[in-house]
C-alpha cells in the first residue's frame, strides 16, 4: 500500500484549478466522465489498444483525452505522466478486476476514497466481519457441505460480475457442483425475496444532509441487477426438467432495471447505510464516496444484506440524468456527477487529504 503520506505530498503539487479526471474505459466510465464534465474537469480515458470507438457515440461522456496501453499492469508504468496531468483516478468494478488490488494500492497516483477498502470488500471473510460488526442482518454461512440443510449459494471471492456463482438445493447437489475448482469461495443459505441493490454516497466533508458522526449520507437510486439466464430460465421448465437437459442458472450481470421501495422502509435503508459506514471508519479509516449494499427484502420486510460494493457500481448507469431519489436532492445528479462535485468541494474547502488516497 503506497503511504497516504505520499499521495498527499503528489497533491500539493498539483494545480487545483486545472484536475484531470481519469478511469479505465469500462464499467461506468461514460457516466464517471460525464459527472466531470458537467463540473468543468478535465477527463482522461485508460484503455488498451485504439480507444473504443463507442465513444463517439456518445460525445458528452467521450473523455477529452485517452492514454493507451499494452496492458492495464502497465498503468503502474504511467504514474508519473499521469501526474504531470494532476490526474485523480476513479476506481470501479472493472479497474478493481483487471488491475488488481495489490497493484491499485501500490498506484503512486491519487485516488478517490480510500484504497484499504477494496481488500475488505473483495475478501468474503473480511466482509462478513465488517457486516456483523454493523449490526446488519445477513444471511447464514456455511463452513463445510456437510452442514447444509437448505438451499445455498455459492460466490466466488472478487469482482467478477457474478460469473460462477451457482445454487444448489441440498449438500449432494452442492458438492456435485463443485467438483474440484480451487478457487476461493462462501457458501451463503438462499434467501428467498426481491433483490435491492441500494446506491449509497458517504462525505466526510458535507455537512447538509443526513448527518453521520462526520459528514453526510446521500441515497441516490435503487437498481435490480439481469443476471443472464437466471431471470428468464424457468419459463421453459422446473428445475428438475432443466437439470435434466443440463441447463442451470447463470449468474454473470447482463445488465440492470431500476427500481423504488416502499417509502416506509426508507429509513431502514438509511440506519443500514449509516451502520456499515460508522463501522468502516472504526475498522480501516472509512468508507468514501459511493458504494452499494445489496440486499434482499423478505416478505416480513426485513432486510438481509449479502455484499457490499465499496465503489461506484454499475447499476448507478441508469440514473445518468438522476433517479427518483437524486432529483429530490439535485435535479440530474448522477453517481459520477456527485463523485465530481466531491472533487470540486474538497478542493474549495482545502480538504483534498479527506476524500483522496
Amino acid at each position: 500500500m503506497i503511504p497516504k503520506e505520499e499521495i498527499w505530498e503528489i497533491i500539493r503539487g498539483y494545480d487545483k484549478d486545472n484536475l484531470t479526471i481519469a478511469t479505465i474505459c469500462s464499467h461506468s466510465s461514460l457516466q464517471i466522465f460525464h459527472g466531470a464534465h458537467q463540473e468543468s474537469f478535465k477527463t482522461l480515458g485508460i484503455c488498451i489498444g485504439q480507444p473504443p470507438k463507442f465513444y463517439d457515440a456518445f460525445p458528452l461522456a467521450k473523455p477529452k483525452k485517452f492514454v493507451c496501453m499494452d496492458s492495464y499492469k502497465a498503468l503502474l508504468d504511467y504514474c508519473d505522466d499521469l501526474v504531470e496531468e494532476n490526474t485523480i483516478i476513479i476506481p470501479h468494478g472493472s479497474l478493481v478486476e483487471y488491475l488488481g488490488i495489490e497493484n491499485f494500492e501500490s498506484l503512486a497516483v491519487p485516488a478517490f476514497g480510500n484504497r484499504r477498502v477494496l481488500a475488505w470488500e473483495s475478501d468474503r471473510e473480511m466482509e462478513r466481519e465488517w457486516l456483523l460488526k454493523a449490526g446488519v442482518n445477513v444471511p447464514m454461512r456455511f463452513e463445510k457441505a456437510e452442514d447444509i440443510d437448505r438451499p445455498v449459494i455459492v460466490k466466488y471471492h472478487g469482482a467478477k460480475g457474478g460469473k460462477g456463482f451457482f445454487i444448489a438445493k441440498n449438500k449432494d447437489e452442492l458438492q456435485d457442483k463443485m467438483g474440484s475448482k480451487q478457487q476461493k469461495y462462501t457458501i451463503q443459505e438462499f434467501i428467498l425475496g426481491t433483490r435491492y441493490y441500494i446506491h449509497f454516497f458517504y462525505s466526510p466533508i458535507r455537512s447538509q444532509g443526513y448527518k453521520l458522526k462526520k459528514g453526510t449520507l446521500d441515497m441516490l437510486g435503487i437498481d435490480r441487477r439481469v443476471e443472464s439466464n437466471a431471470d428468464e430460465i424457468f419459463r421453459i421448465g422446473s428445475m428438475n426438467e432443466l437439470a435434466e437437459a443440463g441447463i442451470f442458472p447463470s449468474f454473470v450481470v447482463t445488465g440492470n432495471l431500476p427500481l423504488v421501495l416502499r417509502e416506509s422502509l426508507l429509513s431502514k435503508v438509511f440506519e443500514l447505510g449509516e451502520r456499515v459506514v460508522e463501522t468502516s471508519i472504526d475498522l480501516f479509516g472509512g468508507m468514501l464516496g459511493p458504494f452499494s449494499l445489496e440486499t434482499i427484502v423478505t416478505d416480513d420486510l426485513e432486510f438481509k444484506v449479502f455484499e457490499i460494493s465499496a465503489r461506484i457500481v454499475a447499476g448507478t448507469n441508469l440514473f445518468i440524468s438522476g433517479s427518483p431519489y437524486s432529483d429530490l436532492i439535485e435535479r440530474n445528479l448522477s453517481t459520477g456527477r456527485r463523485i465530481a462535485k466531491e472533487i470540486k468541494m474538497a478542493g474549495e474547502l482545502k480538504l483534498m487529504h479527506e476524500i483522496i488516497t
